[in-house]
C-alpha cells in the first residue's frame, strides 16, 4: 500500500508526507514518476503559491493529461489541498482569469476588498490562520471531527462551488461562505492544511487513510 504526494513543483510537500507518515504504517512518497503515481493506491494533490503557476508547472511536468485520467475513472482515493482543491474548479479568477482542471463545477474568486466584521472590524486578505468549519454535509473524512472544529487556513481565494451536493464544508468570513471541502467520488478536496490542523487535521488525514470510497 503506498500513498503518492503529487510532485509537480508546487505544495507543501515535505509538511504533507510527514503528516501522513504521523498517521498511517502505510509507504508515503514524494513522486511525479507517472508509473509510481498510478501504482500508488492513494493520491494527494497539493498546491501552494499562485494558481496559473500550479496549473502551469502541472502542464510542464506533464502530469496534468494523468491527473485528468486519474480524476474521469475514479479509480482511487484522491485529496486535494489548498490550490489542490482550487485547481479542481473550472476556473479561477486569479493572475487575471485562469482555466482550471474542472472536474467539479464552480468558480475560485477572490474575497473582495474593505471586508468586515459583524463588529465592522476590517478583515485582512489574505485571510490566514485559524477558523471554524461548518460541516454542511456527513462524509467518512469527518469521522471523529466535530463541526464547527478549527483548521488553519492561508488564502486569498475561495471556492464556489456550483452544487450544493458536493459541498461537504464551509467557512464563513465576513459575509463570504466559502467552500472549504468539497467531494465527489473517490475525490475529496479542502482548502484549509490538514498538516498545519493539528489534532483534527490528522484525524482527517488519518480517515482519508483508510476511506473506501
Amino acid at each position: 500500500m503506498t500513498i503518492a504526494v503529487i510532485d509537480y513543483g508546487m505544495g507543501n510537500l515535505h509538511s504533507v508526507a510527514k503528516a501522513l507518515e504521523h498517521v498511517t504504517h502505510e509507504n508515503v512518497i514524494i513522486t511525479r514518476d507517472p508509473r509510481r503515481i498510478l501504482g500508488a493506491t492513494r493520491l494527494v494533490l497539493p498546491g501552494q503559491g499562485a494558481i496559473r503557476d500550479c496549473v502551469g508547472e502541472l502542464e510542464r511536468t506533464e502530469l496534468r493529461g494523468l491527473v485528468d485520467d486519474i480524476l474521469t475513472r475514479q479509480a482511487k482515493p484522491l485529496l486535494g489541498i489548498c490550490v489542490g482543491q482550487q485547481m479542481l474548479m473550472e476556473r479561477s479568477e486569479e493572475n487575471g482569469g485562469v482555466d482550471c482542471l474542472g472536474f467539479f463545477h464552480g468558480s475560485v474568486d477572490r474575497f473582495p476588498a474593505n471586508m468586515r466584521d459583524d463588529y465592522e472590524q476590517r478583515l485582512k486578505v489574505p485571510h490566514m490562520g485559524w477558523n471554524l468549519v461548518a460541516q454542511h454535509h456527513d462524509h467518512p473524512l469527518w469521522a471523529g471531527i466535530d463541526d464547527h472544529e478549527h483548521f488553519y487556513f492561508v488564502h486569498s481565494y475561495y471556492v464556489n462551488a456550483a452544487e450544493d451536493a458536493q459541498v461537504f464544508g464551509t467557512t464563513q468570513y465576513g459575509k463570504v461562505c466559502a467552500h472549504v471541502a468539497i467531494g465527489r467520488d473517490a475525490t475529496f478536496a479542502v482548502q484549509f492544511h490538514p498538516e498545519k490542523s493539528s489534532r483534527a487535521g490528522l484525524r482527517l488525514l488519518e480517515n482519508f487513510v483508510t476511506w473506501t470510497p
